[in-house]
């Protein structure tokens, strides 16, 4: 008789190991403005750092209602997911020590020496080639600087990604370059607000048309925010019928003009501070 076959274990996804994982809180990242767990977490022989962010840790916002950022940076996960760009690490919504939040994994952000330097302040009337301009700040009394981003593939798709879900904090410290030419983009609780409110550093390609890949994909999210689509339907269990609608009318406005979109001039296009 023959020895019966071996079946190779499966692969723990990521997904998984952070939605089922053993969480162990390991520090805290005193920077934030809302309680940013660091912590470690386990699940069949598979560990990982990662970002937990509990609701009730969430300061309440004004224009967002209470406890509804971490359903809104898992929702940023899904759409990003959807556009094949994977800018979002991976982000799930789960219980944990302190009860449910938002759990991410942990991406070890390369250091600008490295030649992933993404924004940058020049003494110049106009950006150089390879650079994009996001507008004039004051680097002193009575002196100022033009603030430019790079003209980068990662932060243009990342560009489109913000005016989906309707960012409304895209600083230059939410941009973490990492390994094998990534880029990801983190801190996604202002979000999918149905009123517009893009704030942003990547407004450089404002008014400039779309790209082919923007519009293909653009074209994919329409299709997969249709009702009863399994974007749309995931979506529903995270924010309101209302900010969907809104997400959807986006979409097709962007795809109806082809361009990138421009600051609206009711709300403060650049968010403070900026970095």
């Amino acid at each position: 008789m023959s020895a019966p076959e071996r079946i190779p274990p499966r692969s723990v996804t990521t997904a998984e190991l952070l939605a089922l994982g053993e969480l162990k809180v390991r520090g805290r990242i005193r920077e934030a403005s809302n309680a940013v767990l660091y912590c470690s977490v386990s699940y069949e022989g598979r560990d990982a750092f990662c970002v937990y962010k509990p609701i009730a840790g969430e300061r309440p916002l004004w224009d967002f209602p209470d406890g509804t950022l971490a359903q809104r940076e898992v929702a940023a996960y899904e759409v990003s997911e959807a556009t094949g760009w994977g800018l979002v690490p991976t982000t799930v919504l789960r219980d944990g020590p302190y009860g449910e939040g938002m759990c991410q994994l942990w991406v070890e952000a390369l250091p600008e020496a490295d030649g992933d330097g993404l924004l940058a302040l020049v003494e110049a009337e106009e950006p150089a080639a390879g650079w994009k301009a996001i507008g004039f700040a004051e680097v002193g009394e009575g002196e100022t600087a033009l603030l430019v981003h790079a003209d980068d593939v990662r932060l243009r798709r990342l560009a489109v990604l913000d005016a989906v879900i309707n960012n409304a904090d895209r600083k230059g410290g939410h941009l973490l370059p990492a390994g094998e030419g990534r880029l990801y983009g983190i801190d996604h609780g202002v979000t999918f607000n149905a009123e517009n409110k893009l704030r942003t550093l990547l407004w450089g390609w404002a008014g400039e048309s779309l790209t082919p890949e923007a519009v293909e994909v653009l074209t994919a999210l329409r299709d997969g925010l249709a009702p009863g689509a399994p974007l749309a339907t995931r979506l529903a269990e995270l924010i309101t019928t209302t900010e969907i609608d809104a997400t959807r009318a986006r979409v097709e406005a962007m795809l109806a003009s082809g361009k990138h979109p421009e600051p609206s001039g009711e709300w403060p296009a650049i968010p403070w501070p900026p970095v």
